[in-house]
């Protein structure tokens, strides 16, 4: 009979646990045999103890055996991103209907925000009507029309990460790369693809604030991946400064909507075009880099990524033609003059907490309206009340105790 205390008792002892005690104790937390406190006692001794990559396949595969997965529709190479969030990080909504105009289907599963990080369906929902709660059928028939698709996770995928991860951000277990890894990886790998591009951050506006955290983050990641026959790739990213010039939901889609028309800033379209060279060259759409590269650049300039852009954004009931108007405009400005030397994009995050875009606590209603539009970066030099980045907020409240942030942000000496 399983026992769930041996097996804590084990990990703590630091000894490695097989992969039939890995299932029970997943499958005993998902069926309610095995209950909360025995189940953040396991994960405090994963974290202090750390896991071999035998058993964060393993915790993987049980997480991922406690639902379904989503069924192949088609012989076209099946491939996704993830990222582990940046202020800014708006690659999703660009990179998916890309990749389908180049021959893929983009099965993604998002997420909403949480802190600082902005969510993928947080950002698409600033669209009106757009449906981020489609069942497996409705994903299944989009993918066999459209090629893409960007929605939430059903109920019936990986149950187990959805219920570990609550008792994980209450318990102070969230800090694990054992626990992350399995974590992201059997929502991924429940979408059934061929590849997988990650985008790891590091750096103020980053889960991971070192480099070398964020490359052992990858490489577990990568390994996983790996032992799961999914081809791999990772890029590490910089998060010291948000990527391009918005931050915020409606703000985002717009600067997306400008990238897929060929506008747009030159970081995250390069971003984007890396992550999908990645993934045509993993399931040999192109053997040259630079071919591939090159094939996205045309399809962002001739129009034809946007058009299918529409095409998903209507086929999931969103209204582009609808898109609301931001918020008020405020200049933020210099109070002197000298050279903008860092910007922290902890406290960026966190005004934008403060003007209502994003949540201190999972079920927050957000304002799609308001965000920011970043106007310089570090090293440049500014004068006394130049603007350093537009406010968008229609309440003074907010707006001031953002500010409040925004000061704490740019350093300027």
């Amino acid at each position: 009979m399983f026992n769930p205390i041996s097996v804590i008792e084990k990990k703590r002892d630091n000894e490695v646990l097989t992969c039939e005690e890995i299932d029970a104790m997943v499958a005993g937390f998902t069926d309610g045999s095995v209950k909360d406190y025995q189940m953040s006692s396991f994960n405090m001794a994963v974290c202090c103890r750390g896991m071999i990559d035998r058993e964060i396949s393993d915790m993987t595969a049980a997480m991922l055996a406690s639902g379904s997965r989503l069924k192949r529709v088609s012989d076209r190479p099946r491939v996704d991103k993830h990222s582990t969030g940046g202020l800014g990080d708006k690659t999703s909504l660009i990179l998916a209907p890309l990749l389908a105009c180049c021959g893929l289907d983009v099965p993604m599963l998002s997420g909403r925000g949480l802190g600082i990080t902005g969510g993928t369906l947080d950002k698409l929902e600033a669209i009106p009507g757009y449906r981020t709660n489609l069942s497996q059928d409705e994903i299944n028939s989009q993918l066999k029309s459209i090629f893409c698709v960007i929605t939430g996770t059903t109920k019936d995928i990986v149950p187990a990460d959805r219920m570990l991860y609550a008792l994980r951000d209450v318990t102070g277990t969230v800090p694990s790369i054992p626990l992350i890894t399995s974590s992201i990886m059997s929502k991924k790998m429940a979408e059934s693809l061929d590849a997988l591009a990650l985008d790891v951050k590091f750096g103020s506006g980053a889960f991971m604030k070192t480099r070398e955290l964020a490359e052992q983050l990858a490489s577990s990641l990568i390994r996983v991946g790996e032992s799961f026959e999914v081809k791999t790739t990772a890029q590490l990213n910089d998060m010291n400064f948000p990527l391009g010039q918005m931050v915020g939901n409606l703000n985002e889609v717009l600067e997306s909507i400008d990238v897929l028309q060929g506008r747009g800033p030159a970081s995250v379209t390069k971003l984007t075009n890396e992550l999908c060279a990645d993934l045509l060259i993993s399931c040999q759409i192109f053997d040259d880099r630079q071919q591939a590269l090159s094939r996205l650049e045309t399809l962002l300039n001739d129009g034809t990524a946007y058009e299918h852009f529409e095409k998903m954004v209507a086929a999931q009931s969103g209204r582009l033609s609808d898109l609301p108007t931001l918020a008020k405009s405020h200049d933020f400005k210099a109070t002197h003059h000298g050279k903008l030397t860092r910007v922290d994009c902890y406290s960026v995050g966190m005004a934008v907490i403060a003007l209502g875009g994003g949540r201190s606590e999972v079920g927050q209603a957000i304002d799609h309206r308001v965000g920011l539009q970043m106007l310089i970066e570090p090293g440049e030099i500014v004068a006394a009340n130049q603007p350093l980045c537009k406010v968008f907020s229609d309440s003074s409240l907010r707006l001031e105790t953002a500010q409040e942030w925004l000061n704490q942000a740019f350093q300027i000496q």
